[in-house]
């Protein structure tokens, strides 16, 4: 082990000692000190999930790439294991970032960008971005002494040798092989083929699919997977300009979904469209279960509205595992079903009436899964306060008129001039919707109409502020559904 790694794994068990208890969220993994960010090797080995993450152990802001390390038996119970991988390595002293990882032959290989950044003696700066590989056993890795195993040098003409990161890897028979976010100098975001007999001897194959200057400059954070039969594209371009209430400033994440011409490894395109439209959400990453579940997991925080509190020792977290299913030409996304195990006192009310503000005795608490349902009917609109108190909370609004559901922050108790509310259109269905609202502290993750779109954001709004009030414009008609869920 390395003496950077061993630094790291002393300086995480020492300064968690010093996070009070109970101040983290309960089922959603979350920075075991300092900073995470993207999701990586979400990945299935020896019968258990394991996540790793990009981690700055030392700071709660984006510094020297690690990854962080935790596991699951099921996707909402996680243990904290060490650190696994740091920047000791003259191809990736300067951080290792994202990437992915695959059981084969009993080991855990993690495949990752290194990243060499350095002042030449000219005074010019050398930026590289190399795709590396790690070899482990579910708790220690070691690197390849033959990495980085692809550079840039690989990729075709026009593409930026910088902007090279981000590999999926996958096994197809006896092959490996490993899409990687790229840049083309002339058309913005692209993603990369490669194959290879052995992880560590790569070939190029292709561009799967490029931005072709409408979805941003460059595409982060790759994932290409099937479900029910269509080819899925995850992507998460950069510096992209808001287009209506589809995609918003910045970072965004979006799904390609279409069908695949293995001939000339092109994807052909059906739909484009965002995964998630609310205030905090990036760089998704799926896997694959025992049962054949595409499980879907991504960073919980927004590059732009940094909002942890400055008193925590730790910064960011992720959204709870989802299920995909594609139905109807659409991604459809539901908290995993391993959640109902940890449902305890059960509130139910059917066919209530809302008309203006209105509570229900058992309806309120920081974490929860709720389920909203809204009956057609002559209303303008409908919303649910969050984390409410008597001068502090989020709402959750829905227009019934204009068919928008908005996630508001605004009034959390936040003291910076950010970026507070998002909307998306929802299907018309004469004011009918379905609303299931799962929060865990600091978290708001809502799938609306049984998973067609979700929205996702933080709040860190003082946990004392736990009520839940209902609002309407006209007389509403429902069925409310609540479960606490304890860990």
């Amino acid at each position: 082990m390395s003496k950077v790694l061993e630094k790291a794994r002393k300086y995480e068990i020492e300064v968690s000692k010093q996070i009070p208890e109970g101040q983290k969220p309960s089922f959603h993994v979350c920075a075991p000190v300092g900073w995470i960010n993207d999701p990586n090797g979400f990945s299935l080995y020896q019968g258990e999930y394991h996540l790793f993450y990009q981690y700055d152990p030392y700071h709660v802001t984006q510094g020297l790439m690690h990854w962080g390390h935790s596991k699951s038996k099921d996707f909402i119970k996680w243990e904290q294991l060490p650190c696994a991988l740091a920047p000791d390595s003259s191809y990736d002293g300067q951080g290792c970032f994202s990437g992915s990882a695959v059981e084969h032959d009993g080991k855990h290989i993690l495949m990752y960008t290194g990243v060499l950044d350095k002042e030449q003696e000219d005074g010019s700066r050398l930026l590289r971005q190399t795709q590396c590989i790690a070899i482990g056993d579910g708790v220690n890795y070691e690197k390849l002494d033959s990495n980085p195993v692809i550079t840039s040098d690989l990729l075709p003409e026009g593409s930026s040798r910088e902007d090279f990161r981000d590999p999926k890897i996958w096994i197809e028979g006896e092959d490996f092989y490993a899409i990687i976010g790229s840049r083309s100098d002339n058309t913005g975001g692209q993603i990369v083929l490669f194959k290879s007999k052995d992880a560590k001897n790569w070939e190029y194959l292709g561009i799967v699919d490029e931005s072709r200057n409408e979805y941003g400059k460059m595409w982060e954070c790759p994932d290409f997977i099937y479900i029910d039969g269509k080819l899925v594209l995850l992507i998460s371009p950069t510096d992209m300009l808001a287009e209506g209430l589809e995609f918003h400033n910045g970072n965004n994440t979006i799904y390609i979904l279409g069908d695949y011409d293995l001939e000339n490894h092109k994807l052909i395109r059906e739909r484009v469209t965002a995964i998630d439209y609310g205030l905090d959400f990036y760089a998704p990453q799926t896997l694959e279960t025992a049962d054949c579940r595409r499980i879907m997991i991504a960073w919980m925080q927004s590059w732009d509205n940094h909002i942890t509190p400055k008193h925590f020792k730790w910064s960011g977290l992720m959204t709870v595992p989802r299920e995909l299913c594609v139905k109807n030409g659409i991604l459809y996304q539901n908290p995993v079903r391993e959640l109902e195990n940890y449902y305890q006192d059960k509130v139910e009310y059917e066919a209530v009436t809302v008309n203006g503000e209105k509570e229900f005795i058992g309806i309120q608490g920081r974490q929860f899964d709720m389920t909203v349902e809204v009956e057609t009917g002559d209303y303008k609109e409908f919303a649910v306060r969050l984390a409410a108190d008597d001068k502090c909370y989020s709402v959750l609004h829905y227009n019934a008129k204009e068919n928008t559901v908005t996630f508001d922050r605004t009034c959390s108790g936040l003291s910076k001039d950010i970026i507070h509310k998002r909307s998306m259109y929802v299907k018309e269905q004469g004011g009918k919707i379905k609303l299931r609202i799962l929060m865990d502290k600091y978290s708001v993750e809502v799938f609306v109409n049984d998973g067609e779109q979700a929205m996702t954001s933080l709040i860190y709004t003082s946990m004392e502020a736990d009520q839940i009030r209902f609002l309407s414009k006209g007389e509403v008609k429902c069925n409310i559904v609540k479960y606490d869920v304890v860990i």
